[in-house]
């Protein structure tokens, strides 16, 4: 079977990374194209998957110019589907990838975990021949994004306890990165600035930065998501942040760390699977997956940067939940049904 996927933004690397590997395992043709934008190209080199940049880059935070990416990067999916002969077609958040694949008289699998980011879901869900989500999301949400019941597919949990199955930190990403284990460690990811939920900002971030940047109990190892981003945290100059280059492991700096403040959703949800406390900052409208985790008192909204409880992570932590990411695939590929 020809298995085509598609990978837009960096978190779904590692999404993709152990479903790409059962695949292959399985004797299956897998094909990966891509999009430039933040560390999406680096981590697939850094996970040695081989893929193709299909199309412009991510259009930016305006409106009118991510629809007119999407339109170029919709013909270039076109072209590059064509006459390739994929069974499936596999994505997650990547709403281009099931557009044209039904174009081309393939059927798709279209997955995600937020269900606010209605512009790209409600195009996704529509063209897709599988919606697969967590089982936290209510089906009238569902439903009013084209995910009727008959389409849909539901897994446990979260998508991170499925793709760090059997993970195992590595602490060398701390010595890579100069970090001072004498000082508590807090992994900062920045607000999704480029993303049309979340116009509203993170009216806190830069006061949590300045609150840890100035700490000298603090190492603070900020994740930019862009160039821009990563430009603007340079200019700070504080002390206690560092920000890398490029993109690093991100899963083994979360597991190691003491503390996670992110402004996004992925990161937070990561933290929660490798039982690292987390805050959120995120400043759009909470999706069900993140409200259920905030009931659970697994993740804390911050509201202001003086509630932040900045000491070293506890010794003694529950144990993870490790999903087995055969399930996920199976649903995905339940799109052939």
């Amino acid at each position: 079977m020809r298995v085509w996927i598609d990978v837009t933004n960096s978190p779904h690397v590692v999404f993709f990374r152990p479903l790409i590997a059962l695949l292959r395992e399985r004797g299956h043709d897998v094909t990966i194209s891509a999009r430039d934008f933040a560390q999406t190209l680096e981590l697939l080199d850094d996970a040695g998957l081989e893929h193709t940049v299909v199309g412009p880059p991510h259009g930016g935070a305006s409106r009118a110019s991510k629809v007119r990416a999407m339109v170029g990067r919709l013909s270039a999916l076109r072209r590059f589907g064509a006459h390739r002969g994929f069974d499936v077609a596999l994505s997650h958040a990547s709403h281009e990838l099931p557009l044209a694949a039904r174009s081309l008289g393939v059927r798709s699998a279209y997955a995600f975990d937020y269900e606010f980011a209605r512009a790209q879901h409600g195009l996704g869900c529509r063209a897709a021949t599988r919606v697969v989500v967590p089982d936290a999301i209510p089906q009238p949400r569902l439903d009013r994004l084209g995910a009727r019941l008959r389409k849909v597919r539901r897994f446990p949990g979260l998508k991170e306890e499925y793709y760090l199955h059997g993970f195992r930190p590595d602490a060398g990403v701390l010595a890579a990165l100069g970090v001072d284990r004498a000082r508590v460690l807090v992994v900062v990811r920045t607000p999704p600035e480029v993303s049309l939920y979340h116009l509203h900002g993170s009216p806190i971030f830069a006061d949590v930065l300045e609150r840890l940047g100035a700490d000298a109990e603090v190492q603070a190892v900020v994740l930019p998501r862009t160039h821009a981003q990563r430009a603007s945290l340079g200019a700070l100059e504080l002390p206690s942040l560092l920000v890398p280059e490029r993109a690093v492991d991100a899963l083994s700096l979360v597991a190691l760390a003491d503390l996670v403040v992110s402004a996004g959703g992925t990161m937070n949800r990561e933290a929660v699977a490798l039982g690292t406390p987390v805050y959120t900052t995120f400043a759009g409208r909470l999706g069900a997956v993140d409200e259920r985790l905030i009931e659970e008192g697994r993740l804390r909204p911050l509201e202001s940067a003086d509630e932040l409880v900045v000491e070293r992570k506890p010794a003694q932590r529950a144990p993870r939940t490790d999903r087995d990411p055969s399930l996920l695939l199976d649903l995905m590929l339940s799109a052939l049904e």
